[in-house]
């Protein structure tokens, strides 16, 4: 009997292809979409909601909560394999890990990314909100820049993750593609999925490695691979298009740290996000 995939709900395009088919208890097949890539590598955020939509199914809990992740190798668009494995379940707390792999051009599996997560219920968290921070001062989307304004940026290799986002740059930070970058390392946009669907926790995973690397506004071109990324996911996003600001404060021995925060329409501050990256080689 043929089974059903895990996450294709509507006609998302994001859902289709994060979607993942359970073959057995906590391992799942799946297929990475080239729709997803940017310099030839399929993104890391979207490799994140592939893994978070699988541990979401083998875990008690639904949303996610924290998602570590260490990027061993890059992944490539085609078949792969999630295997999870529960580590602890509590009252309002479970955790888990799980390891993407592919096989190379020799047919061997090869470990793509390995991921540490902690999944709650973001419903049943408390209302009570004291924080200091503010969201980022983005100009309105029609005073912003999107993929379809202007010449294309020369950047290597395909890009086919821009057909599949309605990003909205601002224009503080896109100096990089006309060929005068800042020399600040700052990435600011409104995101949204191209085909209209509304951000829910597993896109936001996505979003917060979807703008173009703040490195490209230092003054760097090439590809901009992730170390690490750890996500902290604060609450279900309201309808409607977010807002995400990437910093960069030290880039130093080749590698640069990067620190998002994305804030959904009713200016809360609903993901969180720090990630190393090797800076592009020059």
């Amino acid at each position: 009997m043929a089974q059903t995939p895990i996450g294709t709900l509507g006609d998302s395009e994001f859902d289709r292809d994060t979607a993942v088919v359970r073959c057995e208890p906590g391992v799942y097949d799946t297929e990475l979409s080239a729709g997803w890539t940017i310099m030839n590598a399929v993104n890391g955020g979207y490799l994140l909601a592939v893994i978070g939509r699988a541990l979401a199914d083998a875990l008690p809990h639904p949303d996610p909560f924290t998602v570590s992740a260490h990027y061993f190798t890059p992944s490539t668009p085609g078949p792969a394999v999630v295997r999870t494995e529960a580590v602890r379940s509590g009252r309002t707390l479970s955790s888990g890990q799980a390891s993407l792999f592919q096989r190379d051009a020799e047919g061997n599996e090869v470990e793509r990314i390995r991921v540490l997560a902690s999944y709650g219920d973001l419903d049943a968290l408390s209302e009570d909100v004291r924080t200091t921070a503010k969201p980022p001062a983005i100009p309105p989307q029609e005073h912003c820049f999107g993929t379809s304004d202007g010449p294309a940026p020369e950047i290597p290799g395909s890009n086919a993750i821009t057909e599949r986002l309605d990003l909205r740059l601002d224009p503080a930070t896109v100096g990089w593609a006309v060929g005068a970058p800042s020399g600040k390392g700052e990435m600011r946009a409104w995101f949204g999925l191209a085909d209209g669907r509304d951000a829910d926790p597993l896109s936001l995973l996505l979003a917060v490695d979807a703008l173009p690397p703040t490195s490209f506004e230092l003054g760097l071109k090439g590809w901009t691979p992730t170390v690490e990324l750890t996500c902290h996911v604060r609450s279900r996003p309201a309808p409607g298009p977010l807002r995400v600001s990437v910093v960069t404060r030290n880039l130093a021995g080749g590698f640069l740290e990067e620190d998002a925060e994305v804030w959904d329409s009713a200016d809360r501050l609903v993901a969180q996000s720090r990630q190393l990256a090797r800076a592009p080689r020059q």
